[in-house]
């Protein structure tokens, strides 16, 4: 006897599609709509005014800037890693796979404390840093350093599984087909595991854009030069200018949700261009 195709072990599509938009609605539709209502209490000028501030516009250049540079560096280097994860053996491996976890399990403001510690100008490696002229402690590049530590992770988990599934006698087909190490990359691998790289792209970046504990001990919080913007949001809040901090939070919002748009679009096209 054949069971009917609406049977489902979940209920109904009704039933199902309620719970999704109440569930949505209290987690995340209501807290930001709240965000927006209260910057609604400013007049446009004021508004205006306060996102457009000079040094709020600075926290917005170097949080996303450092964003978009940390989520490139990961997505090039978080592949490399997954691809050496999943291809090959070597003593240590399950100690090199856990430890990518690490910045999971490990408490924001300890990464921030730790980084800084390492690379001042006399920790273990910002002394030889500073010795080359690289300074990397309370400067815009330990914002990124700090990007990529905790962004990592986000790559080498999307990317690992694809390669997994990618068997490698497509590779060897390539090669006895003629092609080259760069065509068979190009051809055979990039088709592949571009969409997942950009998935792990969007998750470093968003990732970034709203870290604070593990940045603010390595940033140095110099207003127009290594101040974030999740610190001028909490500076906001501390003067109790409420408005002002949610003000910047919904610009910061918005451009976040169409960066992401734009990254899903390409993701999208990407699997359909691999398809």
């Amino acid at each position: 006897m054949n069971k009917s195709p609406h049977n489902r072990v979940l209920p109904g599509f009704g039933l199902t599609l309620g719970y999704t938009i109440f569930y949505l609605s209290i987690v995340v539709l209501i807290p930001l709509s709240a965000l927006f209502f209260k910057s609604a209490t400013l007049s446009w000028g004021d508004f205006w005014a306060t996102v457009t501030a000079e040094r709020v516009i600075a926290s917005f250049r170097l949080t996303f800037g450092a964003a978009i540079a940390a989520a490139l560096v990961n997505a090039l280097f978080g592949t490399l890693v997954a691809w050496v994860l999943v291809r090959y053996r070597f003593p240590g491996k399950r100690l090199a796979d856990a430890l990518v976890d690490l910045p999971f399990a490990l408490p924001t403001a300890v990464a921030g404390i730790t980084l800084a510690t390492v690379y001042s100008a006399n920790g273990w490696l910002g002394r030889y840093l500073e010795a080359a002229g690289i300074k990397v402690a309370f400067t815009p590049l330990g914002i990124t350093v700090a990007m990529v530590f905790i962004g990592l992770p986000f790559v080498v988990r999307t990317v690992q599984p694809v390669l997994e599934e990618l068997e490698p006698e497509l590779e060897e087909a390539a090669a006895c087909l003629g092609a080259n190490r760069w065509q068979t990359i190009r051809r055979v691998l990039l088709p592949s595991i571009t969409p997942a790289v950009i998935t792990g792209f969007a998750l470093a970046f968003a990732r970034g854009v709203g870290e604070y504990g593990s940045i603010i001990f390595i940033a140095g919080n110099m207003p127009m030069k290594s101040e974030i913007t999740p610190l001028l949001i909490i500076t906001k809040l501390e003067q109790y200018d409420y408005a002002g901090a949610t003000a910047i939070a919904s610009v910061m919002l918005v451009i976040s949700f169409v960066m992401l748009l734009v990254i899903n679009i390409l993701q999208k096209w990407s699997r359909r261009y691999a398809a």
